[in-house]
């Protein structure tokens, strides 16, 4: 069986009050057959945005965490070809035709890397570890799904051929320091509680080392340096993440203990 004879495309994005986000985004996906937006009951303007575009199809499903509400996603979606994007991401125009010509390919691959280039504000950031950020945004279901296994900075499954494509995605990731900051300790959260459903304890003193190391790394060996005040912003801000993960991860520990007593 043919599984690559379906040359359509769903976009699926996953949202949680994503108004300054929505039109602009969606505005970009009119190239799609499908548009789905899976959303955690904003409270915001996201959903009469949405409901402004005739392709979009706009779906309230409760979060548990990232990588269920991407599959439930995956399972809503007409077409074999997904295109999986988070709100704050655009696409250029290359890119969007390198998207439709690649999905026409005798023998596409199974799924594909992307580029990004991540945004502060308006400015690009050139280091601080990103310069190489590259993550799964277009494949056909049949062969890819998101592994179980975890909550946040969900990892893709990919069984068959992987290939990569040219063009970049416009990641504007960081549009102010207190968003920006809400979403590193949500991450942090969750990766505490993958972790806890692991088994896996907090090490003494890794709470301070950890983060302290990731800093220092992205800053001077990935180059942070060089990105003047941004690059000391975002090195600190995922460092915060990873001190959040240790602290959540502690608490995680000491309420199962105290709930055996």
């Amino acid at each position: 069986m043919d599984l690559n004879t379906n040359r359509a495309i769903s976009a699926l994005i996953i949202t949680l009050n994503e108004e300054i986000h929505m039109r602009e985004l969606l505005t970009d996906l009119q190239f799609v057959d499908e548009v789905i937006v899976v959303d955690s009951f904003s409270t915001d303007g996201t959903k009469s945005i949405s409901s402004e575009f005739a392709n979009v199809k706009f779906i309230e499903h409760r979060f548990e965490n990232y990588t269920s509400q991407r599959n439930f996603a995956i399972s809503q979606a007409k077409n074999d070809w997904i295109l999986f994007l988070d709100a704050d991401e655009r696409l250029t125009p290359e890119l969007k035709a390198e998207i439709l010509q690649t999905v026409q390919l005798e023998k596409p691959d199974n799924a594909y890397l992307f580029y990004r280039k991540f945004m502060f504000k308006q400015e690009v950031l050139h280091f601080s570890g990103w310069q190489t950020d590259r993550i799964f945004r277009l494949f056909n279901k049949h062969y890819a799904k998101y592994t179980t296994e975890r909550l946040v900075h969900e990892k893709l499954d990919v069984d068959g051929s992987i290939g990569l494509l040219k063009h970049k995605l416009i990641h504007f990731s960081y549009s102010d320091y207190k968003s920006y900051k809400m979403k590193m300790s949500q991450y942090g959260k969750l990766k505490a509680l993958e972790k806890f459903n692991k088994k896996v304890k907090p090490v003494l003193g890794f709470n301070v080392l950890h983060p302290t190391y990731n800093f220092l790394y992205n800053y001077l060996i990935r180059l942070g340096i060089l990105d003047g005040v941004k690059g000391i912003v975002i090195c600190y801000l995922n460092a915060y993440s990873i001190y959040i993960r240790y602290k959540k991860l502690d608490e995680l520990w000491q309420n199962a203990a105290i709930s055996k007593t």
